[in-house]
């Protein structure tokens, strides 16, 4: 396999087409995650048409793998949303180069910290189900990965540290988590 790294913007009607079925299907085991009528292929739209919005794509030929997205939010620190990745090529290496691709066009930008939500809305981790309150800060410190393919395991091998969250982001019991990590040193 030969990846080949494009903006999602280049991709021909048909590659846009796969973009959004791989974040449909990618994304499936999440009650809300795109799965209305025309939902996904919006979202892909709005890393075309945003001007605060990128993403790359990455290819094997004419095929997509997977795409990655980022959200231009401070002048320092970008949200990298969404990562997905064909379920039929997971576990191959294509998360991993489209995130370090991500974070090297952020770093050439100036951007010191690249953040994301690694929502727990279907178990995947030890905080799910749980009610976070009081004293959510030292709850934090004891998160672990619970079911195979949560994205906190996949993102902490990558240097990404839990920097916060929000209990009950997406229903009681069902935190979303903020993980971040330092692209540049401060100047």
């Amino acid at each position: 396999m030969t990846l080949r790294f494009v903006p999602l913007s280049e991709l021909s009607s048909g590659q846009r087409a796969e973009a959004a079925r791989i974040l449909r299907e990618a994304l499936a085991h999440m009650p809300a995650a795109y799965n209305d009528p025309g939902e996904a292929e919006a979202e892909v739209a709005a890393f075309i048409d945003d001007e605060d919005r990128e993403a790359i794509a990455a290819l094997d030929g004419e095929a997509v793998l997977g795409w990655i997205g980022l959200i231009r939010t401070y002048d320092h620190a970008w949200e990298l949303h969404p990562l997905v990745v064909d379920p039929r090529r997971q576990r191959g290496g294509v998360g991993t180069a489209l995130t370090l691709a991500l974070e090297a066009r952020a770093a050439a930008a100036g951007v010191l910290t690249l953040y994301l939500g690694a929502d727990d809305d279907y178990g995947g981790t030890s905080l799910f189900g749980r009610d976070l309150f009081p004293d959510v800060a030292r709850k934090i410190g004891g998160i672990q990965s619970t079911a195979r393919g949560h994205a906190l395991s996949f993102y902490q091998k990558l240097g990404y540290e839990v920097v916060g969250l929000i209990p009950d982001a997406n229903g009681a019991g069902r935190p979303d988590i903020f993980m971040a990590k330092r692209l540049t040193p401060p100047r």
